[in-house]
């Protein structure tokens, strides 16, 4: 897999997708129309990013690491790599490698789209344009704490700590009924 490859997957993915914000779709096509750049952490101070909000099976709890560039507490998440054989597979392989946990599933399918600015603890990076899924893990699965995290920790799905990225306080419990809502009833 190269990165040529990787970045038409992503067009592929974005292509079918129907969010909410289709002007948002529309402007990360448009980054993507820069080729493979877009999708290569050394391709400019902007770049596609894939991450999991990870859950426990009940939808009960959310997993989150303490960022240690942001110091905020934040869905997992990151670069793409040549490996990568999609989004959801760099999303994936972010949730795994930053919580220790290999059993990480992901609902089909992007959760949402984020563009958001970085400061300059990001060294080059100034933008990412993150491309978001859901994940669930076995309930109380052990974590570990990967070198990009102060922390790695289990919170309610409503019950945040104050230094959560602010935009995804909203985001974590639609993403948890979501999920509820893909499960099926006995």
């Amino acid at each position: 897999m190269t990165f040529a490859d990787l970045h038409r997957a992503v067009v592929a993915e974005l292509t079918g997708l129907s969010p909410a914000d289709n002007r948002l779709r529309a402007d990360f096509l448009e980054f993507a129309g820069a080729g493979e750049a877009s999708v290569r952490k050394d391709g400019g101070p902007a770049h596609f990013t894939a991450s999991c909000l990870v859950f426990d099976e009940p939808a009960a709890h959310v997993l989150l690491t303490l960022h240690r560039k942001a110091g905020l507490w934040m869905q997992f998440g990151g670069h793409l790599e040549p490996g990568d054989a999609s989004l959801a597979a760099g999303a994936a392989r972010e949730a795994r490698e930053e919580s220790g946990i290999d059993d990480v599933r992901l609902l089909p399918g992007i959760w949402r789209l984020d563009r958001h600015p970085l400061g300059e603890r990001f060294g080059q990076c100034r933008e990412h344009l993150d491309v978001e899924f859901i994940g669930t893990v076995p309930h109380a699965a052990p974590v570990r704490v990967s070198d990009e995290s102060l922390d790695v920790a289990w919170f309610p799905a409503r019950e945040l700590p104050e230094s959560t990225v602010p935009d995804l306080i909203p985001v974590i419990p639609e993403a948890a009924r979501r999920l509820a809502s893909t499960r099926p009833r006995s």
